[in-house]
């Protein structure tokens, strides 16, 4: 027997298993709570788009603005970003330098793509406990045109946070188990060897 054909152990397949090809209720589960993300992050753009028309109208008009809108397109902005930023980990559609999927070899592309899941995780778990930090420290703080407690604020991007933490660890456990998929550029493969 050498070294390459050694039998894995039993759990390794099974884990191969449910990561290729996931459950149906976990994949029911993953859609749901995706579509949640998006319908919180869609509301949070329509919030901003209504707004900020809103306010180009109120210039025109012979009445008083109201110092709210402004505030809470900031804030929708805010949650809009946080919101997404899980969904955009799974989807793989984050901010990324995709320099090493150019390279050869499938171990390199393979532990960079698991090394940076793991410091994005360990970068949400730090937003995560700032956020909650927050979100129990600052009640009693308002905003000062609509007077929402700033706990809210940091509250809702604690869902974005969770997010992109346990995304970015599946994720790092399926490139550790699956490997890293051949790269494209606009739906196109390259080839990498």
């Amino acid at each position: 027997m050498t070294p390459d054909t050694h039998p894995s152990p039993p759990w390794t397949d099974r884990l191969r298993a449910v990561l290729a090809s996931p459950p149906p209720a976990l994949a029911r589960l993953v859609r749901v709570l995706t579509r949640v993300e998006l319908v919180l992050a869609t509301a949070a753009l329509l919030i901003i788009f209504v707004l900020v028309l809103l306010q180009a109208g109120q210039r025109y008009l012979p009445i008083d603005g109201w110092p709210w809108t402004g505030e809470l397109a900031r804030f929708s902005l805010v949650w809009l970003t946080f919101l997404v930023a899980g969904v955009l980990v799974t989807t793989d559609s984050h901010i990324s330098i995709e320099m090493i999927d150019m390279v050869p070899g499938d171990r390199l592309r393979r532990l960079v793509r698991v090394v940076s899941c793991l410091i994005v995780a360990a970068i949400g778990v730090g937003l995560c406990a700032e956020a909650w930090e927050l979100m129990q420290t600052q009640g009693i703080l308002k905003s000062p045109a609509m007077r929402m407690p700033m706990s809210w604020l940091y509250g809702i991007s604690i869902i974005g946070f969770v997010s992109v933490v346990v995304r970015s660890l599946v994720a790092a456990l399926t490139y550790a188990v699956l490997g890293v998929p051949e790269p494209t550029i606009d739906g196109l493969e390259l080839a990498t060897e």
